[in-house]
């Protein structure tokens, strides 16, 4: 009956003209106060592009209706193509970048998309204009024109609809990721801007379902124009709508509501098609399908519809009798968005996200205590911008008072009840955006008796007022958000002291070495001008000077260790030739006998030069600490799928404590002229190679280095 009606009701009100001319006039009207009044953005053009394109051909269908096709038969529709094709390019430039702040990022990664969106509807409109209608004929006095379409005017239609459905996506994307006051601000923006594709998808797919254009559907097509140019407007008068904000992720939206509608639409609309054509046809077949699209449509709104949510929860709870909140879910939730936060910032800003989620608050806000000074810095909002959160700062008297107030109110308290300065400041931190936003609360992030900072939530949907359960849930946010904030405080001060330790060390073992070559260069300064006329203090000068220079070098070098990162180039070679080649030179070194045992081994995938460095650092090392008389045991074997390389001495030896706590630390070193880098290099080249380093060490015996290298190819 419904069918019959509206059927009825478009063959006796024929008002498709004024439709048409009036949804064109409005919609150029649109573009224009964008232009005088925006800032000139690419969400700014592209608008206004789009509108001007979509008020252009929704006057040729007007146009096309009221000649009736029989003066130049296809002109008008013709033009009303031409007009259509730089609608796709236009508004899929404006759903990237509309509200989002990091737009430019995602037109990078999609820009040859974009830019085929952009070029290939008007190309093939420009290159087959004469040829995009091939006819405008009626079946019956009295019934709609219709105009059959060539391939071209086809490919068109369809270049549409799948513009609209990433138009569709890509929206949705930015509502999602929008929350509180910044969604509210571009709700209608966005129901405008879906209406009106979700139109076009339907009529789009009624052209590629029948290979021709009904020329009715542009009524319908106008109408829902009007209808979004009347949303968009009530968008424009809200502030700063073109001013939000909000950072999509990069990632693809695999639970897209856009994508599941689009595909139920056409899966249905495909079906009712086919069982039209075999049952022989029904007229009112394109208004059952409108009404499918006016379904999903009125479902996908009641699905993101806030104050929704927040009355089926209030019915589920109240007739089913189970808790308001599923806190398990919450706690899952909680975790998850805040344990991989390494910054205040960050994690203010994902609690502020999840309590405005859960809480159905759209305005929340956290501010944090400064350490160095008794005042409030902005962290994190859903309505507020940093700019703004900056301005909005109390004077040292004010800010103390109010840290005083909080540390006294460690429950969360409402503010627009309660009396006080303290309360009054926060009041102006957090101002209503509502009037019928219900009352503001806040939540003090306390530990023990320390404040931390205050979170204030304002703007609940529908105004309801907080029951005990949400006090409660907050109080419990709060506390773990507090907690939360004192780790993150107390491991960056740890960070600090460990570079601050580290830097200490560095500079110690610096201060060291350059205060004994200072000394040395002072004393042939002195020196120079008494004895500058015999030449073999002009010799031993130059010796002094060169190995100064060698000395500094070489410590740059050792220390360039740190700053770069290794690099592991691994081939197949022979460790027993490598060992022998890294010995040689030093096998007569004065007063150190060294002895070596190669085994046989297969060949070992490494990287000869780094090898090297490590069994030439355990030698110098065994060198020093054995002295005039030691002896260097340099052995190679083969060991349960690994090549050892093994270096012994005869030498001082090593204590426990040491090998535990300091052997493998960067400027840890028993040596007068060491800087204890080449036992932490050493480490870091093995390990490199997937392999380890044992020690064994006694005091006053010596100590054995066994270097463990996989005889596998390295991963």
């Amino acid at each position: 009956m419904v069918c019959v009606f509206l059927s009825f009701i478009f063959e006796i009100v024929d008002f498709s003209d004024i439709a048409a001319f009036s949804s064109g006039i409005c919609a150029g009207v649109l573009a224009i106060a964008v232009a005088v009044r925006g800032r000139r953005t690419l969400p700014h053009w592209s608008f206004m592009a789009g509108m001007a394109a979509l008020g252009a051909e929704s006057i040729f269908g007007g146009l096309a209706g009221r000649a009736g096709g029989l003066d130049d038969p296809g002109k008008w529709e013709t033009l009303q193509l031409l007009a259509m094709s730089f609608a796709p390019g236009a508004w899929l430039l404006f759903s990237f970048s509309y509200a989002r702040g990091n737009y430019r990022e995602f037109l990078t990664r999609w820009l040859i998309p974009v830019v085929g969106a952009v070029v290939a509807p008007v190309g093939v409109a420009l290159l087959f204009y004469p040829d995009l209608v091939t006819f405008v004929s009626q079946a019956a006095p009295g019934a709609p024109l219709m105009a059959g379409l060539s391939l071209p005017g086809i490919i068109l239609h369809l270049l549409l609809l799948l513009s609209a459905v990433v138009v569709l996506m890509n929206l949705e994307r930015t509502y999602r990721a929008a929350v509180g006051t910044m969604r509210w601000r571009i709700k209608f923006m966005v129901l405008g801007v879906g209406v009106l594709f979700a139109t076009r998808a339907y009529s789009s797919s009624q052209v590629l379902l029948f290979h021709a254009a009904n020329l009715s559907l542009q009524t319908v097509d106008s109408c829902a124009l009007l209808v979004s140019c009347a949303l968009i407007i009530r968008t424009l008068l809200r502030a700063g709508h073109f001013e939000v904000n909000i950072y999509p992720s990069h990632s693809v939206l695999h639970n897209s509501f856009t994508v599941m509608l689009a595909g139920i639409y056409l899966i249905v609309v495909g079906a009712l098609a086919k069982l039209v054509a075999v049952l022989g046809g029904d007229e009112a077949f394109e208004v059952k399908a409108f009404l499918v699209l006016v379904a999903l449509v009125a479902l996908t709104l009641l699905l993101l519809s806030d104050r929704v949510r927040v009355y089926t929860k209030q019915w589920v709870s109240r007739h089913f009798q189970r808790p308001l909140y599923d806190y398990r879910r919450v706690w899952q939730t909680f975790r998850e968005r805040t344990t991989r936060c390494i910054e205040q910032a960050s994690l203010c800003e994902a609690v502020s996200r999840l309590v405005s989620e859960v809480f159905q608050a759209l305005s929340v806000s956290i501010w944090l205590i400064d350490e160095d000074m008794p005042r409030l810095a902005f962290a994190a909002s859903t309505s507020l911008f940093a700019e703004k959160g900056e301005q909005a700062k109390l004077a040292a008297e004010d800010a103390t008072e109010l840290i005083r107030a909080l540390g006294a109110h460690p429950k969360p308290e409402d503010i627009d009840s309660a009396k006080g300065n303290w309360a009054a400041d926060l009041r102006r931190l957090q101002p209503e955006q509502f009037n019928d936003g219900g009352h503001r609360v806040c939540a003090p992030l306390l530990v023990g008796s320390d404040v931390l900072g205050v979170m204030i939530l304002g703007d609940r949907v529908g105004g309801t007022p907080y029951s005990g359960q949400d006090l409660d849930l907050i109080k419990a946010v709060a506390d773990q958000t507090a907690v939360g904030l004192l780790n993150l405080r107390l491991t960056d001060k740890l960070s600090q002291a460990r570079q601050l330790g580290a830097f200490q060390a560095m500079s110690a073992f610096f201060v060291h070495d350059l205060k004994n070559t200072a000394s040395t260069l002072s004393l042939m300064l002195q020196n120079l001008p008494v004895h500058y006329q015999d030449p073999a203090f002009r010799e031993d000068a130059l010796r002094g000077i060169s190995r100064t220079v060698e000395h500094l070098n070489d410590l740059i070098s050792r220390l360039n260790m740190l700053r770069h990162e290794l690099q592991v180039q691994a081939v197949e070679c022979d460790l027993n030739e490598l060992v022998a080649e890294t010995l040689q030179g030093q096998e007569q070194t004065s007063g150190v006998e060294i002895v070596k045992e190669l085994a046989i081994l297969p060949r070992v995938r490494l990287d000869p030069t780094q090898i090297k460095k490590v069994l030439t650092n355990l030698v110098l090392n065994a060198r020093d600490a054995s002295g005039v008389g030691g002896r260097i045991r340099v052995e190679t074997a083969r060991s349960n799928g690994w090549a050892v390389l093994a270096v012994a001495d005869t030498g001082c030896g090593m204590t426990p404590e040491f090998i535990r706590t300091r052997l493998f630390r960067p400027f840890q070193t028993t040596k007068q002229k060491g800087i204890g880098i080449g036992m932490f290099h050493s480490k870091m080249i093995v390990e490199a190679h997937k392999g380890r380093i044992e020690v064994e060490s006694e005091l006053g015996k010596g100590t054995a280095f066994r270097v463990l290298l996989p005889l596998g190819k390295m991963e």
